[in-house]
């Protein structure tokens, strides 16, 4: 169970409990996870992200995020050698409308809930959390590299059973 102080809300988001903060190539392989209690603001994780990205990968130089992102981010992505976009929906749009550059990351979380480990968060502490994410990733990206497109719960060795509907 997460302890108390690892959860947090977020009202604007209807979130109770943590949030999973990501960043993803243009591919959508994750390339930095950030795990906080929901009641983190985004711009501090953001600024958190921004720093292990540059960090860890310092030939990225442009990001998109999504709209919660602020100015001051911006600024701080600047002191990085980042150059930050703030992509959002145009004005007017009603209902589902995939906004450029971010439906990657969104794919991602996707690809990812695809983990039952992940469909819910089980883990007590965050870094934990961080981990698990990166294992699914790692599994993701194994299965593309020896075309193994889908996730089996059969016994590879059985065949399927073929039922004749008419």
């Amino acid at each position: 169970s997460v302890h108390a102080s690892g959860q947090g809300i977020d009202a604007g988001k209807k979130i109770v409990g943590r949030k999973r903060s990501i960043v993803t190539d243009t591919l959508g392989l994750l390339l930095a996870v950030l795990v906080t209690a929901a009641s983190v603001q985004d711009s501090v994780a953001g600024t958190r992200l921004l720093d292990q990205v540059a960090a860890d990968h310092p030939r990225v130089r442009k990001v998109w995020v999504d709209g919660g992102y602020r100015q001051h981010l911006v600024e701080h992505a600047a002191t990085l050698g980042i150059d930050m976009e703030i992509t959002a929906r145009k004005p007017g749009t009603r209902g589902f409308t995939p906004i450029p550059k971010r439906w990657a990351v969104e794919r991602t979380y996707g690809w990812l809930m695809l983990h039952r480990r992940l469909a819910r968060d089980y883990e007590t502490l965050h870094t934990r959390s961080e981990a698990v994410i990166h294992l699914a990733m790692t599994d993701l990206m194994a299965r593309r590299i020896t075309s193994e497109n889908a996730i089996s719960w059969r016994d590879p060795k059985k065949p399927a059973k073929r039922t004749n509907p008419g």
